[in-house]
């Protein structure tokens, strides 16, 4: 049904001392005559994104839709960046965020506000159909309306957003950011049983690399990982690179 690339993957950490690590993964869905971001990641993806999009030859107006997993700023704030988008998000979660002051926590009160005010955004809840081979399934813990999203197809996706972050949620049945853990484990729970349903449904976390079900029903990873940070400690701007990880490409996956 879909053509799927993952334009950020990712990362399943943590700075120590500030927040700004733990980047998010940003999904590009094309079929079915739409072109659809799921997540669409913070301020400082963006360069890259646009990389991204650049390199497959889609512009930010040839998105039709983008699809939020939830509200927090590394998930949801560049909606902005695409006019012509439908966007879709939870009830549930649009109405929890809303009501909330603005604070020291994840939620970004004035891209939040815009959500809550703007035409081109409709609302989902648990059960709905509203693209092509979507369905909405209630995640809650993380924030208390988080959604999944169930891609049917030959290859069906699971984008499990922060309901399970890394593949270390997955297994360990716990995870490290939540509002309500018996509601977090819960929704683990949902998750494996919508992943075991076929065994070549692609899982896309919210903070790792997509993963399939090996046979023995563990989670394999699929593509390589791809994470650096630049460094200027020195005298000049000739710099340093930190290497996160191992290199790779961009995966790509057809559903």
């Amino acid at each position: 049904m879909y053509n799927i690339d993952v334009l950020v993957q990712g990362f399943p950490g943590r700075a120590l001392f500030h927040g700004g690590l733990g980047w998010s993964t940003t999904t590009l869905l094309r079929g079915e005559g739409r072109h659809i971001l799921v997540d669409v990641g913070a301020f400082g993806v963006r360069h890259y994104l646009h990389k991204q999009l650049d390199d497959l030859g889609v512009k930010a107006e040839d998105i039709t839709d983008v699809v939020l997993t939830h509200a927090h700023y590394d998930h949801a704030v560049n909606f902005t960046l695409f006019p012509k988008a439908t966007v879709w998000i939870g009830d549930v979660e649009l109405n929890w965020a809303s009501a909330q002051p603005p604070g020291f926590n994840p939620l970004p009160e004035l891209y939040v506000r815009e959500l809550a005010a703007s035409s081109r955004v409709r609302r989902v809840r648990h059960g709905d159909a509203f693209l092509p081979g979507f369905t909405a399934i209630d995640a809650p813990g993380h924030t208390p309306g988080h959604l999944l999203f169930y891609v049917t197809g030959e290859r069906p996706i699971l984008f499990t957003g922060d309901a399970a972050k890394n593949r270390a949620e997955l297994l360990s049945m716990t995870v490290a950011d939540t509002g309500d853990m018996d509601a977090s484990r819960a929704s683990l729970t949902v998750i494996w049983n919508y992943w075991k349903r076929a065994p070549a449904t692609l899982l896309v976390p919210g903070h790792d690399l997509c993963m399939l079900l090996d046979a023995d029903g563990q989670p394999e990873y699929v593509g390589e990982r791809r994470a650096a940070i630049r460094t200027w400690f020195g005298e000049n701007l000739e710099g340093g690179l930190v290497d996160l990880c191992c290199g790779g490409e961009t995966v790509r996956y057809s559903a």
